[in-house]
């Protein structure tokens, strides 16, 4: 059994140094991944994100081309393929190495490629991670990495898995491999505000990036829910999870640790209409991390409101915003640049495989989209969840009947006192 805390200490420590080392280089993506052979790669999840990726992945390095794509639904897969072909030489991907269907993933790491973009929906990521590392590729892998406890899991042990084979796991956090964030998280590891006493996350925002997908009298359940999957959970694990897990993530970047509890609310006030699918649209949830540390975490989608995506940390002294700055007795402001770090987090992939010195940031992220699913349960159930509970004991796991275009019923919008706990 995987024990959480001891994972963790370690898994925070390698991250911090190597993406400080990264960000501290300050130098230009091609400086310092130059091609010394050529990578070839596949992406898995051919949307807006998957299409994104690529186009950063290539920007990242020379000599990185792309060969292999795959997607379930054809016409993602067309529009993706149409629109990377501009990149020119750098698209390699044929007629051959273009896959669909609920199998494509398996193409795709069998075309002969290095390195595997896992950028399908959450629900897919462990089976795609674990097909990835037994084949021997390395991977990027959006966030978050799951959607229920047994799926967080098998994402470690596949983790796990990748640094017995030397591979690397570079993760979506892309705050991770930010100069800004990395220099002012540095600073708090060193004690700039001292011992750390409160914290609080925020991603309190519009949702028009996450246009619902009107339903096609033509489409099966399945099919809707996977173009429309953002609104439900066995896809996306609900927006605390899907999207709040940055913040998240930072604050376990900060703490060194994941919390050890959770308590929460939420529901739906906006998303009334069924093209939203079951999904809340806030949630409050205090999380308490070790040393009796409480971090209040917010998010919300709706219109036409007041937003805010940040994080504050509160120390003994002084508190910092682990962005850019710090108050108190060591102030402190980044004011260099920022390279772009959609990019970076793809340049220090290839940097790490081409020099053999392996990243691997599964456990992390493992750790923080657990944080989002404590929180979601919590509001879901309206009960406390535990972390010992929630990664040793939940059986909860999303995955449907049977991956075919047919029925799906959608499951009712979770009531608290009534959600049952698995």
């Amino acid at each position: 059994m995987h024990k959480p805390h001891a994972a963790s200490r370690r898994e925070f420590i390698k991250l911090s140094a190597t993406a400080s080392m990264a960000a501290l280089l300050a130098k230009p993506y091609g400086a310092y991944a130059q091609a010394s052979n050529t990578l070839r790669v596949g992406v898995i999840g051919c949307g807006r994100r998957g299409t994104d990726a690529v186009q950063d992945c290539l920007k990242s390095s020379d000599g990185v081309e792309l060969v292999a794509m795959g997607d379930v639904l054809p016409d993602k897969l067309k529009a993706s393929r149409e629109k990377l072909a501009a990149l020119g030489e750098k698209f390699k991907a044929t007629d051959d190495t273009c896959f669909t269907g609920f199998d494509a993933y398996q193409k795709v790491i069998a075309s002969d490629v290095d390195v595997v973009l896992l950028t399908a929906p959450p629900t897919f990521r462990p089976q795609h991670l674990k097909a990835a590392i037994e084949a021997g590729k390395h991977v990027f892998m959006e966030k978050p990495c799951a959607v229920d406890p047994v799926g967080v899991r098998s994402i470690i042990e596949s983790s796990e898995l990748a640094k017995q084979k030397n591979l690397c796991i570079v993760c979506g956090t892309q705050r991770r491999h930010q100069a800004c964030y990395v220099e002012t998280v540095k600073r708090i590891h060193d004690g700039a505000i001292g011992d750390i006493t409160a914290a609080h996350c925020y991603w309190i925002g519009d949702y028009d990036y996450y246009a619902a997908v009107l339903r096609d009298p033509a489409w099966s359940d399945m099919e809707w829910q996977l173009r429309n999957w953002n609104y439900f959970t066995w896809l996306s694990g609900d927006h605390i999870v899907e999207q709040h897990v940055h913040n998240i993530d930072v604050i376990n970047w900060v703490m060194q640790s994941h919390p050890e509890k959770a308590i929460g609310m939420g529901g739906r006030q906006q998303r009334t209409g069924p093209e939203f699918g079951h999904i809340y649209d806030h949630f409050a949830v205090e999380f308490e991390y070790p040393n009796g540390v409480r971090v209040e975490s917010l998010c919300r989608q709706m219109k036409g409101l007041s937003s805010r995506v940040a994080e504050n940390v509160v120390g003994t002294k002084g508190s910092a915003n682990p962005r850019e700055s710090i108050l108190g007795a060591n102030p402190y402001k980044y004011e260099k640049e920022t390279p772009n770090p959609y990019v970076q987090e793809h340049a220090d992939l290839i940097q790490a495989i081409r020099a053999n010195t392996p990243i691997n940031e599964g456990v992390g992220l493992a750790e923080s989209t657990m944080a989002g699913i404590m929180g979601r349960l919590a509001a879901y159930s309206g009960r406390e969840i535990s972390w010992r509970w929630i990664m040793n004991a939940s059986k909860l796991d999303l995955t449907p009947p049977k991956y075919e275009m047919g029925s799906l019923p959608v499951p009712p919008v979770a009531i608290p006192g009534e959600y049952e706990l698995v």
